[in-house]
């Protein structure tokens, strides 16, 4: 039944598009940015290519860790997707991570009060352990105050340190700055090493890390199974635990790593400009297929659909991120490298929230911007069910350094109902991706970004300093951005 309703939605989205796809002669009263919408929706939506992208992302180059062999190659092939699309003005535009940094392996155990092997990963962007490993008792830590830590340094000389991450992230995600300040602090008092017990059931990983901007952390970080984790702290509740592990990654330093940007320049206001973006680099535990393989698999769509049109009135770039997940570094040095020419982007479209059916687009806060797409999304998302508006506010993906310069940024909205169940772990695969769904989502990204660059009148204004502080106060991120460095 399920199977039934989507081939009748997509059979229905079709005859719409060609109802819609009427000449002007025959329909005057259709309006010119809803036919060359629906011409893009109908090349999305039949005999499209989301799927073709996505599978070649995930199967060819899987995990796409920034700065590595397969990120560079991805990169390379992306470029290539957006010039066999007709798009000419394609670069591979460099910045540079701290570290590049690579994954190797892991093993650990239990030693005493009983002997017992561990699920256990490092951390992103941990150094190695020493030679042979680290080995020491256990001790629990969730206060970071500095002069806690540095009193209590004759307690945590020599020990495996395990987080309390309840009780440090207890207060919202303000907690991630005061972890990043406390790891030197460990490092100072002489622990030997940190641990994290994850939050999935079955002693299944999720890959992160504890660092900000590629910077490697001060000490081995590691991460045990929820079930493991648990066991540890039930043995240390009746006496001490000892645990030793090892792992081995590969640091590089200073790493030139490439945005890819492709263009489309306007018809008659070149030098304005949009661009709609997602992030290519993942994690490596899966292949990266939601995230955010389909958020790159929907630009590349976007931009082939949109590119069989001719060129619209507004120059419209196309750019896969890398970085996004060691802090939005690629974003951000697009950002500083693009400052001069800032206050001509009319709109930042973003995706980076998986593969669900698409509810419509995230407005980061701002009322009038949720007001001015209404134009946009009444007539031409609501048939695919992606008219709504959030005003939600976020600073977790690629849109959050635009967003800081005032200029107005939509997140794409999704159904993430399961989406936590593939974030980040092994079973990020492409078989987890419903391709009617990202083929929606293409569609909305197009419909959406060729609207904006068709407009008039530019979708919204650009917001003062002021005012996106007001907006990142009421979303309670102020706070954490002052912390890491990227507001004031």
């Amino acid at each position: 039944m399920i199977k039934f309703r989507r081939l009748l939605l997509t059979t229905l989205l079709c005859f719409a598009t060609l109802a819609n796809s009427i000449p002007a002669t025959q329909s005057d009263k259709t309006d010119p940015i809803e036919r060359a919408s629906a011409n893009i929706a109908g090349a999305i939506l039949v005999n499209g290519h989301s799927m073709d992208y996505l599978r070649a992302l995930t199967d060819q180059f899987g995990g796409r860790l920034t700065g590595t062999p397969a990120y560079r190659r991805s990169a390379e092939w992306a470029a290539n997707q957006f010039r066999e699309d007709g798009i000419k003005n394609v670069k591979l535009e460099p910045w540079t991570i701290p570290n590049g940094w690579d994954r190797g392996w892991a093993k650990g155990r239990i030693v005493s009060p009983l002997e017992r092997p561990l699920h256990i990963e490092s951390l992103g962007w941990a150094p190695s352990t020493p030679a042979g490993g680290v080995k020491g008792e256990v001790i629990t830590v969730g206060d970071l105050a500095p002069d806690k830590l540095k009193a209590e340094a004759g307690k945590l000389k020599g020990r495996v340190v395990i987080l309390d991450l309840s009780s440090i992230f207890a207060n919202g995600f303000g907690g991630f700055a005061r972890l990043i300040a406390a790891l030197p602090i460990f490092k100072e008092v002489g622990a030997s090493a940190l641990i994290v017990g994850d939050s999935e059931r079955n002693n299944v990983l999720n890959a992160f890390g504890f660092t900000w901007g590629g910077q490697t952390s001060a000490l081995p970080l590691a991460q045990v199974g929820m079930e493991d984790a648990q066991l540890i702290q039930r043995l240390s509740a009746k006496g001490p635990v000892t645990i030793e592990f090892a792992y081995e990654n590969s640091v590089s330093g200073p790493t030139e790593v490439h945005n890819v940007i492709a263009e489309i320049p306007g018809r008659e206001k070149p030098d304005e400009w949009i661009i709609i973006g997602a992030h290519l680099d993942s994690w490596d535990y899966g292949t990266g297929a939601q995230d955010n393989g389909s958020g790159c698999a929907m630009v590349l769509e976007a931009a082939r659909a949109i590119a069989m049109m001719g060129a619209p009135r507004r120059s419209i770039r196309f750019a896969l991120w890398g970085g996004e997940e060691e802090g939005l570094l690629g974003s951000a040095a697009y950002v500083r490298a693009h400052k001069a020419e800032l206050g001509k982007c009319v709109a930042v479209l973003n995706t980076d929230n998986g593969a669900g059916h698409p509810k419509g687009w995230k407005v980061q806060g701002r009322a009038d911007l949720a007001r001015a797409m209404k134009s946009i999304s009444d007539p031409l998302l609501t048939g695919i069910g992606a008219g709504a508006r959030s005003e939600e506010t976020s600073f977790d993906t690629d849109h959050g350094h635009f967003m800081l310069e005032g200029i107005p940024a939509l997140d794409l909205w999704v159904d993430m109902s399961h989406y936590g169940e593939i974030h980040h772990k092994s079973s990020d695969t492409i078989d987890k991706v419903d391709d009617h769904n990202l083929a929606a989502g293409s569609a909305v990204v197009a419909v959406t970004g060729y609207a904006i660059a068709e407009r008039a009148e530019a979708i919204a204004p650009h917001i003062n300093h002021s005012a996106v502080g007001e907006i990142l106060k009421k979303a309670k991120v102020d706070e954490f951005l002052k912390s890491i460095g990227v507001w004031n």
